[in-house]
């Protein structure tokens, strides 16, 4: 577990050979600055370096020594009046020989001769210098050295003391993180083999809400927690009962008001700048009553294109929720959906909150995107460098990345990096399940091709060996052109030996009574296991998403139980009774 936390954890090492100059340098460096002045702005000539040509100028070097030389041979015949000379030695000079030392000796010497002090007043025995100031100048700043060197030592290891605290902490956390997979299994919807253990969305989120003593933060891109929120599919309709499944939503909707109004705690909702079209009757509700703080990101005016597609959930910045479930009742009780619960982890869930701050920052009025984010979002958590974690005795590396690249901070890995680095490194099998799946940009005014992940997954396949399946969702909103792209992939099996790529349509099955719910009855996951790695996101894998839409992923890396677990998901949908081949 050490070596593998050490070994991803470089942030954490001390770097010994590191080359910045340390405050003792620069204490160094003004100690003899201060002593040149006394010798260099007395010399008629300029100061030049050893070298000829050209000359150096002092500033070009940061350290200097001041030594003084005894006459080298082949100056006996100089004025013997001629009192010390003295040489301007630079820390990075090679070593010289004695005919180099003439030439710094005439260039450097001390104005000293009795014979100078009438054009040289400030050097007589009226002026400002004494020869006798050097040795006592020289032994002060030894003193001021010596004095100092010590503090500036205590101040670098109270420096090193967060980052000592930091590993503590990460240690102590891992003790009390729990993750887990959190699925929403439509209503009437049962596999053969009844394969759905995993705790509810509606389960987690109620969990997190009871739980919860001080705070819940919340990123989404719309609110329809409650039935009345959503309107029917037919103009005119009207509806004399409720929508089958929405009562889950309204307990939700109630909760959130009870923790804000009674409980009093804090509760922050950021989400997409609402239209007209699309209102969120809910947080306008919570946000009257006292209940939320809500902010809204104009993503036109921001990146220029896009929404605020996160779904993400923290409580108390110790747990937190991120997956496909928006806050809708329909992704309680209607709409199939994957996420992942990460409980009582404060080292990660904290930075998890980093992206929450983000949002939460661009949420201003008036509020653009930073050339440069402030330090307190910005991240050591990436895919270079993964938050180790022990789960189950498994170590692992893990980290959040986030979209649009724009709103990524230093040290933040980007969705579509994240996408990438998991795909280049599976050697055996990459699973797909998404919702859409287009290596376009299919939401701007002009479709444009965006084949980025498309040439990933067909270098995996080709180059890699991997095997590759995609589990795309089908319902009554599919445009019909994704099969032609999906085929595209599927039609490279079989072009070398080894080589397999093959595509499945799952289909969510619906009642009567169900299909009039207006979008619902789809598998709505967005994630990829490969034999090494996991990503839960928020994302459709069209390019829309990773340029212009505000999205975060949880990536793992390691062999774990969770991954385990997230294959076995796809293999139970992969060979469902609700997985259909993809029609030639």
């Amino acid at each position: 577990m050490s070596e593998y936390f050490f070994d991803h954890m470089p942030f954490l090492r001390r770097n010994s050979k590191s080359k910045l100059p340390t405050l003792q340098d620069g204490l160094f460096k003004i100690g003899c600055q201060a002593y040149h002045i006394l010798v260099h702005d007395n010399n008629d000539n300029q100061i030049a370096s050893y070298r000829s040509p050209p000359a150096v100028n002092p500033s070009d070097n940061p350290f200097v020594v001041i030594i003084p030389t005894s006459n080298p041979k082949g100056s006996q015949n100089r004025d013997k009046n001629k009192k010390r000379r003295f040489s301007r030695v630079f820390d990075s000079a090679p070593s010289t020989h004695s005919h180099d030392f003439e030439d710094w000796d005439s260039h450097f010497m001390l104005r000293t001769d009795p014979d100078d002090f009438g054009r040289n007043d400030e050097w007589g025995q009226r002026g400002w210098f004494k020869p006798s100031c050097v040795p006592i100048t020289i032994i002060l700043i030894l003193i001021v050295l010596v004095v100092l060197l010590p503090l500036m030592d205590n101040a670098e290891r109270l420096e090193s003391k967060p980052v000592q605290h930091n590993l503590a902490d990460i240690l102590s956390c891992q003790q009390y993180c729990k993750f887990s997979l959190v699925e929403s299994i439509p209503q009437g919807m049962s596999y053969r083999n009844g394969s759905t253990r995993f705790p509810s969305t509606f389960a987690v989120w109620s969990s997190m809400l009871a739980e919860a003593t001080s705070s819940i933060e919340i990123a989404s891109s719309y609110w329809t927690l409650r039935d009345s929120d959503v309107v029917p599919q037919s103009v005119g309709m009207r509806r004399q009962l409720k929508y089958p499944g929405s009562d889950e939503g309204e307990k939700i909707f109630k909760g959130l008001l009870e923790a804000g109004t009674e409980r009093k705690l804090t509760i922050k909702i950021a989400q997409d700048l609402p239209a007209a079209r699309h209102p969120n009757y809910d947080t306008e509700y919570l946000a009257s009553m006292g209940a939320a703080q809500v902010r809204s990101l104009n993503f036109r005016k921001l990146v220029g294109a896009g929404i605020l597609h996160t779904k993400l959930w923290i409580a108390d910045r110790k747990s937190a929720y991120v997956g496909s479930a928006n806050l809708d009742w329909r992704s309680l009780t209607q709409v199939k959906e994957m996420g992942i619960y990460i409980k009582n982890c404060s080292c990660l869930v904290n930075d998890i909150a980093k992206i929450f701050d983000v949002y939460w920052m661009l949420g201003l009025p008036n509020a653009v995107v930073p050339s440069q984010f402030p330090d307190n979002v910005t991240t050591t958590f990436n895919k270079a460098t993964p938050l180790p974690m022990t789960i189950n005795s498994s170590s692992i590396g893990i980290y959040a990345s986030s979209s649009p690249p724009k709103f990524c901070p230093n040290g933040r890995t980007s969705d579509i990096s994240a996408v990438l680095d998991v795909i280049s490194k599976a050697r055996k099998f990459i699973f797909i399940a998404v919702m859409d799946y287009f290596p376009l940009t299919i939401y701007s005014q002009h479709p444009k091709y965006w084949g980025v992940i498309d040439d990933a997954l067909k270098t995996a396949a080709i180059e890699n060996g991997a095997e590759v399946r995609l589990l795309i969702s089908w319902w009554d909103h599919s445009r019909e052109s994704a099969k032609f792209f999906l085929r595209s992939l599927v039609a490279l099996t079989g072009a070398y030996p080894g080589l397999n790529i093959s595509a499945k349509l799952f289909v969510v099955p619906s009642t009567a009574e169900q299909s009039q719910i207006p979008y619902a009855r789809v598998n709505h996951n967005k994630y990829m296991v490969t034999e090494k790695s996991t990503l839960i996101g928020t994302s459709n894998w069209s390019g829309d998403y990773f340029l212009w839409t505000g999205g975060i992923s949880i990536v793992t890396e390691g062999s774990s139980e969770l991954r385990d677990e997230l294959e076995e998901v796809f293999l139970r949908d992969w060979n469902s009774e609700f997985a259909y081949d993809l029609p030639r």
